[in-house]
């Protein structure tokens, strides 16, 4: 359905320069685990600014904050740690690694919903889309794995990493912490596949619920698609740049 030609073609530069220089590899993660933290937390509505959360990562307490934003930012570190760990051992997606990410993402903050598929109904606020009713979310998580152990796995990484994530969002299976859920999702498949992780910046929040919203109530995938390719594309640009390697040429 979606060719993705440019970004193969990154790939493909970015690979032939592997393994990287270990100094290279450190600096883009610690760049990336805040980066990553503070974008998909202020999507939720964490105050925390960039350097605020990379403050509060490194242990310290800002004035003002709540605990349950510095929780956040601690909460979504531990959760990349653990993504890391199944892209190392190349970890299948199940039932199990959904809900051990979701825990950690609320530890200490709601430890009742952490790892529980909601027992409640919900309404996402602004959304044309009503999440399914509480009863059906186990078969629907059942149905999620199924297809994704069979149809995803003939997709493009760029577009199964996109369905992953709207696809789940659309199910809203927990009670609270889906979207960060659904974006360390998008970005396990991402980062099976060799690619870099991709981060949503807070500025696309508007775009990105539209795309989701137009995907889960009329089908339509596309925008969605193309947005994850567009920050999967813009994801290899740190890469490229600690490398000295021409941007503009490799499109």
């Amino acid at each position: 359905m979606h060719t993705f030609p440019a970004i193969d073609r990154l790939k493909a530069t970015l690979d032939q320069h592997r393994p990287l220089d270990p100094v290279i590899v450190r600096n883009l993660r610690e760049d990336l685990i805040v980066r990553w933290t503070y974008h998909s937390n202020a999507i939720e509505g964490n105050t925390l600014t960039l350097q605020e959360t990379k403050v509060a990562l490194e242990g310290i307490t800002i004035g003002g904050k709540t605990l349950r934003e510095h929780l956040e930012a601690v909460n979504h570190r531990n959760a990349i740690l653990l993504l890391e760990e199944l892209v190392q051992k190349n970890e299948p997606l199940t039932e199990w690694t959904i809900k051990s990410l979701h825990q950690l993402i609320l530890r200490g903050i709601d430890d009742d919903n952490a790892g529980r598929y909601r027992s409640v109904n919900v309404r996402i606020a602004g959304a044309g889309h009503l999440p399914p009713d509480q009863l059906i979310v186990p078969q629907l998580m059942e149905s999620f794995i199924t297809w994704y152990q069979n149809e995803a796995m003939a997709m493009h990484p760029i577009e199964r990493a996109a369905r992953v994530h709207s696809d789940f969002v659309k199910i809203h299976p927990f009670a609270d912490g889906n979207g960060r859920t659904s974006r360390l999702l998008m970005n396990l498949e991402l980062m099976k596949a060799g690619y870099p992780p991709a981060v949503l910046p807070v500025e696309m929040r508007l775009a990105y619920y539209t795309a989701l919203d137009a995907d889960h109530v009329r089908g339509e995938k596309d925008d969605f698609v193309q947005m994850v390719g567009s920050i999967s594309k813009d994801a290899f640009r740190p890469y490229f740049h600690a490398l000295s390697l021409p941007w503009e040429e490799s499109q």
